[in-house]
């Protein structure tokens, strides 16, 4: 016997005249699956709108049928003795469904009988999709019947069969009933499966006849761009499936920010990209280049910020807006100065570097930071410069090198203080610990992009990308061939960090997918060498 078998993302993305589609309905002793049973059965099967198979039988419900049923269906309990046991027929309906989307009217209450039976025979709840027409009834004829029930339905639309409360009647009327609601649907836009099973959860007027503009949108990766009447993109996104996500705006989304964006779209752009990853890049390109007004948490800062190690006899950190070529050590960009404070005051936490701005001298008394003993300050002059420079190699060598001589003291602390339950204490310093963990890693994978060149990946499931300085320059998918050509070559950086809040989310995305499991490195222009310490996780620390 054939078991239904859950349909795939692919397959609720097919053309609506190319579903199967089983219109069922149940009679019942009443109204809980729990304490009633199921007295008959009717199914009609379509596939491509022809009618392909009819399914109907009483079945014996192995219990005493209630008199108000019998007034209500005409079903008496002379008329079940002899009917088979819904053990006996349950495998049959099965395989009569098999695949096809499930429709009724009420659909809930015909599915909760019957995944009820499934369970208790050993089925499982079955795994269709599932359309009520009472729901679209909702949606699309709710101001022109005064009642949304089967027989005011049935009559509003002309249906063939007048429904009577029984299995058969009913199921062949919700069928005519489902098929005018989709003709209705196909009004606006509805026209695949997944349209289908979202309707009745879709927004309402005034911006759902928009969905027409997704029309053209192909079930492809990419990007898509929402526009306004001025021409501005507003919002960018990326996507598994275009035509999917964006028709998602449509479908229930309450948040008041896409009823607005919605209000405000006139135009949808999109790009189709061989990869994911190509996507991703596009997505963040596009969101620095136009700043769209709705993306709000992705939107690049108005400065980026950089934490500075000075140039000054006894150095210092600084957070500063401009990154210069003058040999400086340098972390970033950030978006926030929040951020960079917090990569300053992790430092600040792991090495006793000084804090205060003061030149200094002998005649000068020493800053509060010093007199606390929580920073080697030179403010009174008493502190020799040989020796400040061990402080200052230290903290370049974590940096650089060995990043657990800046780490191992912040999770030494951060043991301290939940020892002793001092956890806001130790919520901070965690934050401060991950911010600069990330900065340090960020640092290291970009300075490892840009001495790699030129670099070809490929991915298992054949995705490939060509990565020139950390910056995507072209990328193609199995079915496609490599690109004859490429987007402008990126140049190597003459820093250490990135230029721009832009290239660095770029660049932590090729590191992303290039560190993959499934990812395999073809060919690079310059060898690629990774430090020798990595940049261990918190948790791995603390473990």
């Amino acid at each position: 016997m054939a078991v239904p078998i859950q349909r795939t993302f692919d397959d609720l993305g097919t053309p609506l005249h190319e579903v199967a589609f089983c219109v069922l309905d149940l009679e019942t002793t009443g109204g809980s699956p729990a304490t009633c049973e199921i007295t008959e059965v009717g199914a009609v099967k379509y596939v491509g709108g022809e009618l392909v198979g009819t399914f109907d039988t009483l079945v014996n419900p192995g219990a005493p049928i209630p008199p108000t049923i019998t007034v209500l269906t005409g079903i008496t309990q002379a008329m079940v003795i002899e009917a088979p046991l819904i053990d006996e027929v349950l495998p049959s309906l099965l395989e009569f469904i098999g695949t096809a989307v499930i429709v009724g009217h009420n659909v809930r209450f015909d599915m909760s009988f019957l995944n009820a039976a499934a369970k208790r025979l050993g089925y499982g709840k079955l795994p269709n999709p599932t359309s009520d027409t009472l729901g679209l009834a909702r949606r699309l004829v709710r101001s022109e019947v005064r009642r949304l029930n089967l027989q005011t339905l049935a009559a509003h639309f002309r249906a063939n069969v007048t429904p009577n409360h029984r299995a058969l009647a009913d199921a062949q009327a919700t069928a005519d009933v489902f098929w005018a609601l989709l003709e209705r649907a196909g009004t606006i836009g509805v026209t695949h499966l997944e349209d289908l099973l979202r309707l009745p959860t879709a927004k309402g007027s005034p911006h759902y006849q928009k969905i027409e503009l997704t029309e053209r949108l192909p079930r492809k990766p990419g990007v898509y761009m929402f526009r306004d009447r001025d021409d501005n993109i507003i919002y960018v996104g990326k996507a598994k499936n275009l035509r999917t996500r964006v028709r998602s705006y449509f479908y229930g989304d309450n948040r008041r920010s896409v009823g607005q964006m919605l209000r405000d779209l006139t135009d949808i752009e999109y790009r189709v990209c061989a990869t994911e990853v190509e996507a991703e890049i596009t997505e963040v390109r596009l969101i620095h280049a136009n700043i769209p007004r709705y993306n709000r948490r992705s939107r690049p800062a108005k400065s980026p910020q950089y934490v500075k190690l000075t140039a000054e006899e006894f150095p210092r950190l600084s957070v500063v807006r401009t990154l210069k070529a003058d040999g400086c050590l340098y972390l970033g960009p950030f978006r926030s100065r929040r951020v960079a404070n917090h990569v300053v005051a992790a430092i600040w936490d792991a090495v006793p570097i000084r804090r205060c701005m003061t030149k200094g001298g002998k005649r000068s008394p020493a800053c509060g930071f010093a007199q606390l003993g929580v920073a080697f300050c030179p403010c009174d002059g008493s502190v020799p410069a040989a020796d400040y420079q061990e402080v200052v190699a230290t903290l370049r060598a974590g940096i650089e090198d060995n990043p657990a001589q800046l780490l191992e003291p912040l999770v030494e602390r951060l043991r301290e203080y939940a020892s002793s339950s001092r956890f806001e204490e130790a919520a901070e310093l965690r934050d401060r610990h991950r911010a600069l963990s990330r900065a340090m890693d960020d640092r290291r994978n970009w300075a490892v992009l840009q001495q790699a060149g030129l670099l070809w990946a490929e991915d298992s499931n054949g995705d490939s990308v060509l990565v020139e300085h950390g910056r995507l320059v072209a990328s193609w998918s199995q079915h496609d061939q490599p690109p004859l050509t490429t987007t402008a070559a990126a140049s190597q950086s003459t820093h250490r960090v990135p230029e721009s809040v832009s290239a660095a989310e770029e660049a932590r995305l090729v590191w992303k997918w290039l560190n993959r499991p499934t990812v395999q490195i073809i060919e690079s222009t310059n060898p690629i060498a990774t430090s020798l310490y990595p940049v261990s996780a918190l948790t791995t620390l603390a473990g």
